[in-house]
């Protein structure tokens, strides 16, 4: 076998990978629907996605369940609501997401914003780029050529993402350029090693 065609039977058949996106929803009325077309959009078969949404007073919980029921209905395409009691933090939200993508058989969990701020169009990147070196997580870096930052965030969110990044890489010795990311492509391998019920987090993870 020859090193030019190794990527081409490693990448045979990606578009029928079992993928889950997991997406913690409060308030994103606004979002939900916009975001949810945009991850069926994707040109992959055995796509599942999962809404964490922790009791939202604009009622997107609501909305994602009749979402879930429209593209269950239309498509075949498999939509879970998790409702959650109050507002139980961003950690805890993905864990319980990814816990149900695990148990639904992903090979690969994604977690994302609902707000836009991670677009869905790099997911098949992602995935084509853990397929191609085995990665055990993909990172969607602001911190790379080509990322950018929330053109809305102040002097001061921008500081702290910066100063927290040059921290956690100081400390951890890693060469990660965007360790508080939030936009990530997980190998099911990787966080069954990890174990998510070892996980204390209301925050990133």
């Amino acid at each position: 076998m020859t090193e030019l065609s190794r990527p081409r039977v490693l990448l045979a058949g990606w578009q029928d990978v079992d993928l889950t996106v997991v997406i913690p929803t409060y308030n994103e009325a606004e979002n939900i629907e916009a975001i949810t077309q945009a991850v069926f959009d994707l040109p992959l078969s055995r796509l599942r996605l999962v809404i964490v949404d922790d009791d939202s007073p604009d009622g997107t919980g609501a909305l994602a369940d009749q979402l879930a029921e429209r593209y269950r209905a239309n498509d075949g395409l498999r939509m879970h609501v998790i409702h959650r009691k109050g507002k139980a933090g961003l950690g805890t939200a993905y864990i319980a997401g990814m816990r149900q993508a695990l148990a639904d058989g992903a090979e690969f969990v994604v977690q994302m914003d609902a707000d836009f701020s991670h677009s869905p169009d790099y997911i098949p990147q992602m995935l084509l780029v853990a397929l191609a070196t085995g990665a055990d997580v993909v990172i969607g870096s602001r911190y790379v050529p080509g990322g950018t930052l929330d053109e809305g965030w102040s002097w001061w969110r921008r500081f702290l993402s910066w100063w927290a990044n040059l921290y956690s890489r100081g400390i951890l010795r890693l060469r990660v350029r965007d360790m508080t990311a939030g936009f990530k492509l997980w190998r099911r391998s990787a966080l069954l090693e990890i174990g998510l019920d070892s996980i204390r987090s209301n925050g990133y993870i």
